[in-house]
C-alpha cells in the first residue's frame, strides 16, 4: 500500500518551469529521501506536499484522500501533515513544552502528559521543558522540532534539510535518531536533502531530481549501482566513467576486459564503476598472468581511515589521464609508487536497457 500518491504534477513561476510531471509512489511507514543540486525542485515539492504551494496541474493523494487536483485543495492545515524546515523555526518566545504543545487542543494543563510524552520519544530529559530555544544546543532544537511535529500524530513527516545547520558528528547522530524514532512511531517520511551520503544511509527508497524533473527513483543500492546517466553516477559518489566498445559481455576499455553481465550489449557506449571496484596491488603480476591496468600514483587525499588516490593511467589513444581508487589509510601506496589496476564485479553501462543496443545509447 502507498501512503502518499504523487501524479504528474507541474509548478511554474513566471515563466520559471520549477516543477515538470513529477510522479511518485511512496509506500507506507517508508522514508523516502528526495536528492538533487540547488535549485532542482526539491523544496517546492516539499512545499506543495504539505499544502504550502499548489500545483498548476496534477494531483497529490494521501491514504486515498485528494489532497489537491484540478477541482480543489485541501488546506495545509487539514492535511494531518508534519513538517520541520531546515532550522526547526522554534517559535523563540515560547519554552520548549509550550513549542511542542503549541498545536495541541485544551489547556495548558491537559497537554502535560502529552509533552511528556513526545520529550521522552525524541530522548530529551524532561528538565529542558522550562528552557527557551536560545538555551538549546543545535541537536536538541531539531528534536523539539521534531517533538512539535509529531504532536498532532501526522499521516506524513516532511523533512527539509532538517540536519544541514549541524556539525558533522552531530548530523550523523541526529541523522540515526529521527531514522530510529520514526521508524517506531510508523510515520512515512519524505526527506528532501542535496547531501548524497545523508540521503543513501536514511532512505528506504531514493529520489533524484535535476532542473524540475525527477530523473530516477528506487531502492539507494540500486541507483548507486545502476544510475540512469553520468550526471547521476557522479551526483551520488565518485564515479569511474570511461569509453567502452562491448561485445560479449565485456566492456573493452583502458582498463582492459571488464565484465558486464548483459552479452546482448554489443557497440560503443560508456560504462560506469565506483572507486571501491579497483583494487590495487604495488607488486608486479607474475609473468603470463592478467596484468590488469598499470599506472602511478599521483596523488592522494586521506580521510583517516581510508583515502582516495588518484591514478595516472595511459590511454588507449596515448593521453593520461587519472582514475579515483580507494584504499586503506593507513596502507596506501605513496605518491609516485607503480601500481596495477583490477576490476571488481561487473560494470554499468550507462543508460542501458535489457537487450538495447550500445549503439543506441544516449
Amino acid at each position: 500500500m502507498n501512503t502518499l500518491e504523487l501524479q504528474a504534477l507541474h509548478k511554474s513561476f513566471g515563466g520559471f518551469s520549477a516543477l515538470s510531471d513529477i510522479s511518485l509512489s511512496v509506500p507506507a511507514g517508508s522514508r523516502t529521501a528526495i536528492v538533487g543540486p540547488s535549485g532542482s525542485g526539491k523544496t517546492t515539492l516539499l512545499r506543495m506536499i504539505a499544502g504550502f504551494e499548489f500545483p498548476d496541474s496534477g494531483r497529490i493523494t494521501l491514504n486515498g484522500q485528494v489532497l489537491v487536483d484540478g477541482q480543489g485543495a485541501v488546506p495545509a492545515h487539514q492535511r494531518l501533515i508534519g513538517y520541520v524546515p531546515q532550522d526547526g523555526a522554534l517559535f523563540p518566545h515560547l519554552s520548549v513544552a509550550d513549542n511542542i504543545g503549541f498545536g495541541l487542543a485544551g489547556k495548558q494543563a491537559d497537554k502535560q502528559p502529552r509533552i511528556a510524552e513526545l520529550l521522552d520519544r525524541v530522548a530529551l530529559d524532561a528538565r529542558l521543558a522550562t528552557r527557551w530555544p536560545h538555551e538549546l544546543s543545535g541537536g536538541q532544537q531539531q528534536r523539539v522540532a521534531l517533538a512539535r511535529a509529531l504532536a498532532q500524530r501526522p499521516r506524513l513527516m516532511l523533512l527539509d534539510e532538517p540536519f544541514s545547520a549541524l556539525d558533522t558528528g552531530l548530523r550523523a547522530a541526529m541523522r540515526k535518531t529521527v531514522a530510529r524514532l520514526l521508524a517506531d512511531a510508523g510515520v512515512t517520511t519524505l526527506l528532501v536533502t542535496h547531501d548524497q551520503a545523508e540521503a543513501l544511509s536514511f532512505a528506504d527508497q531514493l529520489a533524484v531530481m535535476r532542473q524540475g524533473r525527477l530523473i530516477q527513483a528506487g531502492a539507494p543500492l540500486d541507483l548507486y549501482r545502476h544510475p540512469l546517466d553520468a550526471q547521476t553516477a557522479l551526483f551520488l559518489g565518485d564515479a569511474v566513467l570511461l569509453p567502452a566498445r562491448l561485445a560479449n559481455g565485456l566492456a573493452h576499455c583502458d582498463l582492459g576486459q571488464v565484465p558486464i553481465g548483459d552479452h546482448s550489449l554489443k557497440g560503443p557506449a560508456q560504462i560506469m564503476l565506483r572507486p571501491e571496484q579497483l583494487q590495487l596491488r604495488t607488486d608486479a603480476p607474475a609473468s603470463g598472468g592478467d596484468a590488469g591496468c598499470a599506472g602511478v600514483v599521483s596523488d592522494c587525499d586521506f580521510a583517516g581511515n581510508t583515502c582516495t588516490l588518484s591514478i595516472s593511467v595511459a590511454a588507449v589513444d596515448g593521453s593520461q589521464h587519472r582514475l579515483p581508487v580507494r584504499s586503506s589509510g593507513l596502507y596506501a601506496p605513496k605518491v609516485g609508487s607503480r601500481v596495477w589496476i583490477s576490476t571488481r564485479g561487473h560494470a554499468h553501462v550507462l543508460g542501458a536497457s535489457p537487450g538495447a543496443s550500445a549503439s543506441s545509447l544516449t
